[in-house]
C-alpha cells in the first residue's frame, strides 16, 4: 500500500523535532566533563564546560567567553537556571565555584605537587538549580582576549553570551531564571538584568525566563558604600569608641564621604584608618592569610583612590589562618565613576607603600586550575594562558553610576531581588546596604525579624513591597557561603522557591 507523500512529511517532521527537542541530546556532548583530577566518585549530575564565542557591538573584538556549567541534582529540567558572577572588577567566578557555593569541598593534597582532594559539597547551589559559573568579562579566568571595558560594556557582552548559551541548551529556555553575584557584581547583576529586561521588551531571541537576581554583599552607590557606612559600622562593632566616633562627627560635619579631604576631618578618619588597619576587612572576626614573599602582578601604575593612602604604616605580618582554604574577598570600597583599580593593580600600590597585603588565600584554585589535567577535562583553551583568581591588566571603567535607579526601576517591573549581608564584612558593610534598600521607599511588608536555620537565629531580614528582601547572615563576612554555607543553601533555596526565608 502507497503512503501519501504527505503523511511521510509529517512523520519526518515529528521525528526531528522530537530529535532536536529532547533534553538528553540538547546540551553540547563535545562540552560534557566525564571527570574531574583530584575527584574520584560519580557526579550527582551533569557538568559541562566551554565556550560561547562573539563579536562585541562597542569592541569588535572576539571575545570567546568561559563557562562551567552545573546542572541540579534535583529536577534540572524544572529547576531555576542561575548565573553567578563573581566581581572584582575582574576576578573569575571559579572564586565561587572552589571557595564557596560550587558542587566540590577541596581538601589539601597529602603530598606536594599532588590535586586537591575534591569531596562532594552537601551545601552546593546545585542541590536546588542549574548554575552557571561564567568568567567575565572577557579575559578573566579562562575567557579571553583581555580588552578595555566598563559596566556598560560587560552587561552587553553577558548578555550575548546569554542569548547564544540558551540556544545550546534549549531544553533550559523554559526554566525560570535568575542573576545573581557579589561584590563588585552589585554592579555586574543591575546592570545584566537591566539589559536583559530590555531585550525581552524588545523582543530579542530566544526569550529569556528572567525572574529576579540576588546580590551579596554588593556595591550600589557610593553615597551608600563608602566612608559614611563605614564609620557606622567599626562604631557598631566596638572598634572605634564613642570619644573618636563625636570626633569625626564634628570634623567631617556628619557626612564623612564628602567631607573626607578637609583637614580636621582626615586627621579624625586617620585614626580611625589606625584602628582598623589591622583587621581583616572582609571578616573582621578571622584572621588574615599573607604570602611569605607576595609577588606584585601588575602591568599598570593605578593611583589609589583617596581613603587608603592613610591606610597602614606598617608591613608586619599577620597569623596565617588555620583554615586553609579559607580567604576573604579582594575588594576595596567605594568605587567612584572612571576607570576602576584591579584587585592586582592596588595590591601592588599596597606594598610599594609598605602595605600589608590584604587578607587572601588563592593558592589551591590557582594550583588546580592551573594543571594541564584539570585544564583538559574543562576544555580550557591554552589560548587563555594562566588562570589567576583577578586579572591584572584589565583596562575597567565604572561608567553606569549610581545603582540605586536600576534598583528602583527592576523591582517596580515585578523583578524579585534578594539583596543580602555577611554582618561581618567592612568592605561592604552591611550598614549602608540596609540604609540603600530602605531609600527606595517601599512599603515594609515583613518588619525586621530573625530567620532561622536548624533552630538557631542566622541573620535577620526585613521585606518591601515589590518582592525586595534585604537579609543579614550573622557572623559572615564578604563572601557569605564560603563562611556560612548551610544558612546560605537556605535562604538561597527558600527564596528561588517563593517561600518565606
Amino acid at each position: 500500500m502507497d503512503v501519501p507523500k504527505h503523511y511521510l512529511f509529517s512523520i519526518l517532521v515529528v521525528s526531528l523535532v522530537v530529535l532536536f527537542s529532547d533534553p538528553l541530546e540538547a546540551a553540547p556532548k563535545a562540552s560534557l566533563i566525564t571527570h574531574l583530577p583530584g575527584f574520584n566518585g560519580t557526579f550527582p549530575s551533569k557538568h559541562y564546560s566551554g565556550y560561547v564565542r562573539f563579536k562585541g557591538q562597542r569592541h569588535p573584538t572576539r571575545r570567546h567567553l568561559f563557562y562551567y556549567f552545573v546542572e541540579s541534582e534535583r529536577n534540572p529540567s524544572k529547576d531555576p537556571v542561575v548565573l553567578w558572577l563573581n566581581g572584582g572588577p575582574g576576578c573569575s567566578s571559579f572564586d565561587g565555584f572552589v571557595y564557596e557555593h560550587g558542587p566540590f569541598n577541596f581538601e589539601a593534597p597529602k603530598k606536594q605537587g599532588e590535586h586537591p582532594i575534591l569531596h562532594l559539597n552537601p551545601h552546593s547551589w546545585s542541590k536546588v538549580s542549574n548554575i552557571i559559573y561564567l568568567d567575565s568579562p572577557s579575559g578573566v579566568g579562562f575567557s579571553y582576549p583581555s580588552i578595555p571595558t566598563g559596566d556598560l560594556q560587560t552587561a552587553s557582552d553577558t548578555h550575548t553570551f546569554l542569548r547564544k548559551w540558551f540556544k545550546l541548551y534549549p531544553e533550559f529556555q523554559a526554566n525560570p531564571f535568575y542573576i545573581t553575584g557579589e561584590s563588585y557584581a552589585g554592579i555586574y547583576v543591575p546592570t545584566l538584568v537591566s539589559r536583559v529586561a530590555k531585550g525581552i521588551r524588545k523582543g530579542a531571541k530566544p526569550k529569556i525566563n528572567l525572574k529576579g537576581y540576588m546580590i551579596g554583599n554588593g556595591l550600589c552607590d557610593s553615597e551608600f558604600d563608602g566612608l559614611n557606612s563605614l564609620i557606622q559600622f567599626v562604631h557598631g562593632m566596638g572598634i572605634i569608641s564613642d570619644k573618636l566616633l563625636k570626633e569625626a562627627e564634628v570634623a567631617c560635619d556628619g557626612n564623612y564621604e564628602r567631607n573626607e579631604d578637609k583637614t580636621q576631618c582626615t586627621t579624625a578618619l586617620a585614626k580611625i584608618a589606625e584602628l582598623i588597619m589591622g583587621l581583616n576587612m572582609y571578616d573582621i572576626l578571622e584572621p588574615c592569610y599573607h604570602k611569605k614573599n607576595p609577588e606584585a602582578t601588575s602591568t599598570k601604575n593605578t593611583s589609589l583612590p583617596k581613603s587608603f593612602q592613610e591606610l597602614g604604616k606598617t608591613d608586619k605580618p599577620l597569623p596565617v589562618r588555620k583554615r586553609m582554604f579559607g580567604r576573604a574577598w579582594p575588594y576595596r570600597a567605594p568605587v567612584r565613576d572612571g576607570i576602576v583599580p584591579t584587585w592586582p593593580q592596588l595590591t601592588q600600590s599596597l606594598q610599594a607603600r609598605g602595605v600589608s597585603v590584604p587578607c587572601t588565600n588563592d593558592e589551591v584554585a590557582t594550583a588546580w586550575l592551573n594543571d594541564e589535567a584539570v585544564r583538559k577535562a574543562i576544555h580550557a583553551s591554552p589560548k587563555s594562558g594562566n588562570w589567576n583568581l583577578c586579572l591584572a591588566g584589565l583596562e575597567y571603567n565604572h561608567d553606569a553610576g549610581s545603582m540605586l535607579s536600576y534598583h528602583h526601576n527592576l523591582t517596580s517591573k515585578g523583578y524579585r531581588a534578594l539583596i543580602y549581608s555577611g554582618d561581618h564584612d567592612m568592605c561592604v558593610p552591611f550598614t549602608g546596604t540596609e540604609a540603600w534598600t530602605a531609600s527606595l521607599g517601599y512599603k515594609v511588608e515583613d518588619e525586621w525579624r530573625p530567620w532561622m536555620t536548624n533552630h538557631q537565629i542566622a541573620g535577620y531580614l526585613q521585606k518591601y513591597a515589590h518582592n525586595l528582601t534585604f537579609l543579614t547572615v550573622k557572623g559572615a563576612g564578604h563572601t557569605v557561603p564560603e563562611y556560612k554555607p548551610r544558612e546560605s543553601l537556605h535562604f538561597y533555596s527558600r527564596w528561588l522557591e517563593g517561600e518565606r526565608i
